[in-house]
């Protein structure tokens, strides 16, 4: 049985690249679509392409494939071939919940604490402060000689970002193309690369970025409106890989995410990260906006090396750390394989950050614009995934040497989750991972080996072991960690981090502390191999045998992917908090 992407999301027509098709030398049959097509290496898919009379387009190595126009009839035909495997190209739009937008109100601006309203641009510049990464700044650890590829919707260069040099290269890959990105229609890639790397500074002269010296590639595969599509994205990483030397990328962040449809290894963009992740660099992905349920983890945040992150809100008192919270949009873990998601945390509520005020977001949510500045307020695991990058480019700068599961491990073992006053876990390990980002911690950090262990991923990508993790549920719909034997780790009570209910505290602060002592260095960060024998305790077996499907219902329990059809999301929007 051949895999196929689900068509069920896709927001728009697909148009195709002018200069792709040309470059085939064929004109594509009036009802070709486009496709991935895999094999044994790219050049063997392009063969195949090839044989059954379909416009082979670009070789994308990352996942030893090429892009294809395809007619019904063609890729039946290369379902059909032994060792080929095909993908209908899947959307990745923009999910905006306009139904939450109300323009300046949606994300009008509370009382600081103090008793007076401050202006918007002023809120949430703190985050360098709340993970530590000013401390590093003041230290000389800026980021420079560290390359962030940002893989999103572009760049606008603001003049106060100071990203003149510092941007080494830049490539448009949408609908195909390879030309260089000429700005940012969309505004959530200016958005979320001034929060990783800006040069902006406040009055005082301090950085509002975690790694304002850090050089930059700019990728864009997302339209004007948000738009995208799976072989873009793979596309753009496979660019990123094969120019990572020449241009020293050593962390990608991917503020972008679509419901599962497969396992993580069987998706396509995940497979390509899996590859960037193997070739030595540090991939940031955002947990997702689904929260505060269960289970709501996105693609690609869902590959268990990767670093997933969730995010938190000061609650608009930015001095005050007494009411910080999770933030209720934050998706919350375990993944569909029983890995616990996300890693970590990061400041992610009504972030402030460079946008046009001629860009798509700013004219549908002009609220959100400071009246007398190109900057733009905005929530999400985006934003928060975009602190996360800054400071693992800190933690490169420091030690060059460090390798993806070592920057994992440091950041877990540094992080501060958030406690009661009795100084239990006040969040579950499947809504904070290990907790909030420190970077001076991180970086000061010699822990080793605490981060992937059990997985392997050579073999995860060469398709001759898969792996789960250790979350299971019970008959209650709680989740739970279990050791390999299947009993469950720690405590048995809903709040005691590794047994969850599925509340949301959200109704008070928590202090987020470097005294908690995690038991067992983490015994939720770990795997097995993957086998047809892992029951669940509601009672179904996750099926070796599931593979993707055009059929709008996929996995048939509630404790799986409900197979809605529901457009994938650079971010899905959600109102400020």
């Amino acid at each position: 049985m051949k895999r196929a992407l689900s068509s069920a999301t896709i927001l728009s027509v697909l148009t195709l690249s002018a200069a792709a098709a040309a470059g085939t030398g064929k004109i594509p049959s009036a009802d070709s679509a486009r496709f991935l097509v895999q094999a044994r290496s790219a050049a063997i898919a392009r063969d195949d392409v090839n044989r059954v009379g379909g416009s082979a387009l670009q070789n994308l190595s990352i996942v030893h494939g090429v892009s294809a126009h395809l007619s019904p009839r063609q890729a039946d035909r290369l379902r059909n071939m032994p060792g080929v495997y095909v993908f209908e190209d899947r959307a990745l739009g923009m999910r905006q919940l306009l139904s939450s937008l109300t323009g300046a109100s949606s994300n009008s601006v509370p009382q600081d604490g103090t008793g007076v309203n401050t202006p918007t641009l002023l809120y949430q510049t703190n985050y360098p402060i709340l993970v530590g990464a000013d401390t590093l700044q003041q230290a000389g650890i800026t980021g420079r000689g560290v390359t962030i590829a940002v893989l999103d919707s572009g760049l606008w260069q603001a003049l106060d970002q100071n990203y003149f040099m510092r941007v080494l290269a830049s490539v448009d890959v949408t609908n195909g193309g390879s030309g260089p990105v000429t700005g940012d229609p969309y505004g959530h890639g200016t958005h979320i690369t001034s929060i990783a790397a800006g040069g902006a500074r406040n009055l005082s002269g301090s950085y509002l970025s975690s790694a304002p010296q850090a050089n930059l590639v700019i990728v864009r595969a997302f339209n004007g409106t948000g738009g995208g599509r799976y072989l873009d994205v793979i596309s753009g990483l496979d660019w990123i890989v094969a120019h990572r030397v020449k241009y020293n990328i050593r962390v990608v962040n991917l503020s972008f995410g679509a419901p599962p449809e497969s396992y993580y290894w069987n998706d396509p963009v995940n497979q390509a990260v899996m590859a960037a992740w193997q070739a030595g660099i540090v991939v940031v992905a955002a947990a997702g906006n689904e929260g505060p349920s269960p289970m709501t983890i996105d693609v690609p945040g869902n590959v268990p090396y990767v670093i997933t992150t969730g995010a938190l809100t000061d609650n608009y008192t930015p001095y005050n750390v007494a009411d910080d919270r999770l933030a209720s949009f934050s998706s919350a873990g375990p993944t569909y394989e029983g890995f616990v998601k996300p890693e970590v945390v990061s400041p992610g509520g009504h972030m402030v950050a460079s946008m046009s005020s001629q860009s798509y977001l700013a004219n549908i949510d002009r609220g959100s614009m400071a009246p007398t500045a190109d900057l733009f307020t905005m929530s999400g695991t985006s934003m928060a995934a975009a602190v996360t990058t800054g400071v693992v480019a800190l933690m490169l700068q420091s030690d060059p040497s460090l390798a993806p599961d070592d920057v994992k491990c440091r950041l877990l073992a540094s992080a501060r989750p958030a406690v009661t006053s009795a100084g239990t876990l006040a969040y579950s390990v499947f809504q904070q991972g290990a907790g909030l980002i420190n970077a001076v911690s991180a970086v000061n950090s010699s822990a080793t080996g605490c981060a992937n262990r059990g997985l392997n991923i050579a073999a995860d990508l060469a398709g001759t072991q898969h792996f789960g993790g250790p979350a299971n549920e019970d008959a209650n719909g709680n989740y739970y960690i279990m050791n390999m034997a299947g009993s469950s780790w720690g405590g048995s009570q809903p709040n005691d981090g590794y047994y969850w209910s599925t509340a949301y505290n959200g109704s008070a602060g928590y202090t987020w502390s470097e005294g908690y002592s995690w038991s067992q260095t983490y015994p939720w960060n770990q795997a097995y191999t993957w086998n047809s024998g892992y029951l669940w305790s509601k009672g179904y077996t996750w099926s070796a045998g599931y593979l993707w499907s055009k059929s709008a219902s996929w996995w048939g329990t509630s404790s799986t992917p409900s197979g809605s059809a529901s457009s994938a999301a650079i971010v899905s929007w959600v109102p400020n908090q």
